[in-house]
């Protein structure tokens, strides 16, 4: 029985759920189908846009993490975006793929119930849903690494967000969600990093993956932690900016200690 259930891409999908991106490259241009730019105003209202956009690989400059809270330190969401020299930032975030009335529970997300999604977003789309609609506390870390590891984790994201767009994927609350399935992601490329990715519990408690980062190498090390964590808070800032603003990914940036390397 366990083995006869299949995930599958074809089912009534909540609407931002409803498509996977696909990423085409040639050379150094990569090509983003099926990006999400929706403009939220609630959870339940919100105009809906999916766009194609170009990244110029060669014009890569770094990574930053968003992690959002919503209920205590322990669990938080992870956001990856990667920032460019000539375009708005590319974020990816892995997410439990609902179907219409369809809820989530985390003793469920063990037993073949859901199905994986990537999402490949705007900035102004997948941050601020955490940040105006929803009111989460939502975190920066920007990672201590070059362009060239960043193009590394990326072409790593490619691979997995195509491979994914032809293999349905069933998500599981421990062994792949949003924070498992990034940290495989980025140690399939970490040999000959200036850190290394031991496997941790707040690999998997993801509230707690500050301290981690911070550990092995990842943020800036001559900051505490503490001050890290209070410098990386943007939800009050990023509401002052409107989700239309082309100056939203620059705003919430400001005050959050640069990766450096």
């Amino acid at each position: 029985w366990w083995g006869s259930l299949q995930p599958s891409h074809n089912r009534d999908w909540i609407p931002e759920l409803a498509r996977l991106p696909q990423i085409a490259r040639d050379g150094d241009r990569l090509t983003v189908t099926n990006l999400r730019d929706f403009r939220w105003r609630t959870e339940a209202d919100y105009d809906q846009r999916w766009e194609t956009r170009s990244y110029d690989l060669s014009r890569i400059e770094g990574v930053d993490l968003f992690l959002s809270y919503w209920s205590g330190e322990a669990i938080a969401h992870l956001l990856v975006s990667f920032t460019f020299a000539d375009a708005s930032p590319l974020t990816f975030s892995i997410e439990v793929r609902r179907e219409k009335g369809e809820e989530w529970s985390s003793l469920a997300g063990f037993f073949r119930v859901y199905e994986m999604a990537y999402v490949a977003a705007d900035e102004r789309d997948i941050v601020g849903l955490r940040t105006h609609a929803r009111g989460e506390d939502v975190r920066m870390f920007r990672l201590r690494i070059s362009p060239e590891r960043a193009r590394d984790v990326l072409l790593a994201y490619v691979a997995d967000v195509n491979r994914l767009a032809r293999e349905p994927r069933w998500y599981n609350t421990i062994a792949t969600n949003c924070t498992t399935v990034v940290y495989r992601l980025v140690g399939s490329v970490a040999p000959g990093w200036q850190f290394s990715l031991p496997l941790d519990p707040r690999v998997v408690l993801s509230g707690y993956l500050p301290g981690y980062l911070r550990d092995i190498g990842a943020v800036r090390q001559d900051l505490p932690l503490e001050q890290l964590v209070q410098q990386g808070k943007i939800s009050v800032k990023a509401r002052t900016v409107p989700l239309d603003s082309p100056d939203f990914s620059r705003v919430i940036r400001e005050g959050v200690p640069a990766g450096t390397f």
